[in-house]
C-alpha cells in the first residue's frame, strides 16, 4: 500500500479540480454553438416582403412564405448579391434579370394565391442577399407592373 503524503494529495486534488474545469469549459462552449441554418417566415404583400428575422446562420434554410395579399399572386425569389436590393438590374419593364451582373439566383418560390403559403428550403452560404418578387403583370389598361419596382424586396443575410 502506497502512503500518498499532504502534498501530493493537494497536486492530485489541483490536476482534478484542472480537468474537471476544463472539461466543464469546453462542454459548455459546446452546447453554445450557433446552429446551422433555420426556419424564417417570410410575408408578401402589396407591395412589401417582409422576411420575420433579418438574418441566419449558414446552412439549410427553410422560408415558411405566406401570401397576405390582398388581392396579387407573389413569389419568392432568393438572390446572392452584394448589390443594394433596390439596385439589382432591370429590363425595361421593371423587371429582374435573375442572371444580370452581380447577381447568383439560388431559387425561389414559383407564384402562389393571396391567403396561400408556401415552403422551400434552400443551402445558403454566409452572405448578403436580397428576397424579391418578380413578378411582371399584365393590367387591364394594358401597361406592366414589376412587383419589385413597387417595393416587394427585402435585404437579408445569412452568417
Amino acid at each position: 500500500m502506497k502512503i500518498i503524503g499532504p502534498e501530493a494529495r493537494g497536486r492530485g486534488r489541483a490536476l482534478g479540480v484542472s480537468a474537471l474545469a476544463l472539461a466543464l469549459v469546453t462542454s459548455a462552449c459546446g452546447s453554445a454553438a450557433t446552429p446551422a441554418g433555420g426556419t424564417v417566415a417570410v410575408a408578401l404583400q402589396e407591395w412589401a416582403v417582409v422576411p420575420a428575422r433579418p438574418s441566419v446562420n449558414a446552412g439549410k434554410v427553410t422560408f415558411n412564405v405566406s401570401n397576405n395579399g390582398p388581392d396579387d399572386p407573389h413569389e419568392m425569389v432568393v438572390i446572392k448579391t452584394d448589390l443594394a436590393p433596390d439596385k439589382l438590374p432591370t429590363d425595361a419593364d421593371g423587371k429582374v434579370e435573375e442572371e444580370g451582373a452581380g447577381i447568383e439566383f439560388i431559387g425561389e418560390v414559383e407564384s402562389f394565391d393571396p391567403g396561400k403559403s408556401e415552403t422551400a428550403t434552400f443551402e445558403l452560404k454566409p452572405g448578403k442577399y436580397a428576397l424579391i418578387c418578380n413578378i411582371l403583370q399584365d393590367e387591364p389598361d394594358g401597361s406592366k407592373e414589376a412587383h419589385y419596382k413597387m417595393g416587394m424586396l427585402a435585404s437579408f443575410t445569412v452568417n
